[in-house]
């Protein structure tokens, strides 16, 4: 077999992938915590910008969620130009994304945030969505790691 990270990907499972970045950034811009849930395995693995490792969705919500999306506007995805690498039997795959948001120094002055994730995914059965078992997500270098908004949550 011949491994290619390039092979074709089946075009639902990538507006698949596509709906699950659409769908985290719906959540963070409402920094709805609680409804995104349901997009991430409980035991998902996460590298972060304040943990190194963090294991499972909860320690993720209050370690990295909670510090990020109250204090940044305007996170979006660029679907367009997510690609997607689908294992031969279609219940794993890699998704690759690069987002815009505006962060806020501490006076308040606007920055652009801009930051790149590689998300692992799988699922049950080819017709079920993907949910996310692993993050890593980056800011692009020269980007303060710290914004300090200060928006309420939803949940």
């Amino acid at each position: 077999m011949t491994v290619k990270a390039t092979a074709p990907v089946d075009p639902a499972d990538h507006a698949k992938i596509q709906d699950w970045f659409r769908e985290l950034s719906d959540h963070v811009q409402a920094v709805d915590f609680a409804a995104a849930r349901h997009l991430f395995s409980d035991d998902f693995l996460a590298f972060g910008t304040f943990s190194d490792f963090v294991y499972g969705q909860q320690p993720a919500e209050q370690n990295q969620w909670r510090k990020v999306w109250p204090t940044i506007d305007g996170f979006l995805w660029r679907l367009d130009d997510v690609k997607s690498i689908v294992s031969p039997d279609r219940l794993f795959a890699v998704g690759l994304g690069i987002w815009d948001s505006t962060g806020y120094q501490p006076d308040g002055t606007p920055f652009d945030r801009k930051g790149r994730a590689t998300v692992s995914f799988g699922r049950d059965q080819v017709d079920q969505p993907w949910v996310a078992t692993h993050t890593h997500m980056s800011l692009f270098r020269g980007t303060p790691d710290v914004s300090h908004g200060n928006k309420p949550s939803r949940s």
